[in-house]
């Protein structure tokens, strides 16, 4: 297969995993809103769901051909650029207020998931055990967004509740399912010819999975958060990225190595410094310190200032922007 027609395949996932994104989100929304659910818990757990399809099936599907350095990709690459690109823009441009008593619960679950999976990879493999721990620990999560619910430390039960309307389920049951068959197909094709586009530049499949996989996965996150912050639903914005990023390292990370083989391996990673060459594994080096340090502004500046600042929006997109030129650098020599 030529370059240009893996190009255009690949573009062409991008296309069908950003309708099918935005269709599923729509019709989750729609049906959260028509039961009553609360926008906090929406944005933290059924829009994270949702958002979190294609970094889900993509991490699936390349698990099952084996491509563990496309699953690790993947999984840190969204998490940099929810935080870069999702929440460091959308700050930039609106400030988010946050709640306290949520964004410490949650944004401290972030970085406990995103500490678990450091020291699981310590070893170069996360196994098929340690999957089903990140599995168990992302159903602590979901049952303390039911139990925060239900203790009614969210917004209002009934806040932002629709009427039922026989008409729109119609059509918002077909977008859910349309949706999801599109994130599934979208899915497919990101991962073949990503692959492809990797093998014929020479690089790293993981760095393509970082950078063109990743964003491409990321935007219903990127697109939900800016549309949040215009329509001044802050709740959805900040729970949406936190919630996005636990999902992806518990539940996408967890499915694809429980469905694994013999877990999930760590590639290592030939890095050149001048004239010296490495092989190390750039997960543990470069990219999960990256996305802690990321997440540690987020949260730090988050609790001091009760809102994401445009200083602290700023901040992250430009380490965002950094690590991609770092990447660059790094593999130019590949």
């Amino acid at each position: 297969m030529s370059i240009i027609v893996a190009s255009v395949l690949f573009i062409l996932g991008l296309i069908i995993i950003i309708k099918g994104g935005d269709w599923f989100v729509e019709a989750a929304v729609w049906i959260a809103k028509a039961t009553g659910v609360p926008t906090i818990l929406i944005g933290a757990t059924i829009v994270s769901v949702a958002t979190t399809l294609p970094e889900l099936l993509v991490s699936m599907i390349a698990t099952n051909q084996q491509l563990y350095g496309v699953v690790m990709g993947n999984v840190v690459g969204s998490l940099l650029c929810n935080m870069g690109l999702a929440m460091g823009l959308t700050a930039f441009f609106a400030p988010v207020v946050i709640n306290k008593s949520n964004f410490t619960i949650k944004s401290s679950f972030m970085l406990f998931s995103t500490g678990i999976i450091f020291v699981m990879g310590r070893d170069l493999l996360i196994s098929k055990q340690e999957g089903i721990i990140l599995l168990l620990l992302f159903l602590v999560y979901i049952v303390m967004n039911i139990w925060e619910f239900k203790k009614g430390e969210s917004d209002n039960k009934d806040k932002g509740r629709i009427k039922y309307d026989k008409s729109n389920a119609k059509t918002y049951i077909f977008k859910f399912i349309v949706g999801a068959a599109f994130i599934s197909i979208g899915a497919r094709l990101l991962v073949t010819h990503g692959v492809t586009i990797a093998i014929y530049l020479g690089v790293p499949e993981q760095v393509v999975s970082l950078t063109l996989i990743a964003i491409g996965t990321s935007l219903p996150e990127i697109t939900t958060a800016i549309t949040s912050v215009i329509k001044k639903h802050q709740g959805v914005s900040i729970g949406n990225i936190l919630g996005a990023n636990i999902l992806n390292l518990l539940m996408a990370l967890g499915v694809s190595t429980a469905i694994s083989s013999d877990g999930l391996i760590i590639d290592i990673q030939r890095i050149a410094f001048g004239n010296f060459v490495y092989n190390i594994p750039q997960t543990l080096f470069l990219d999960l310190p990256v996305a802690l340090v990321m997440m540690f502004i987020l949260v730090v500046g988050g609790l001091i200032f009760g809102k994401i600042s445009r200083t602290i929006g700023f901040v992250l997109f430009s380490i965002y922007i950094l690590y991609l030129a770092t990447l660059v650098e790094l593999f130019l020599q590949y």
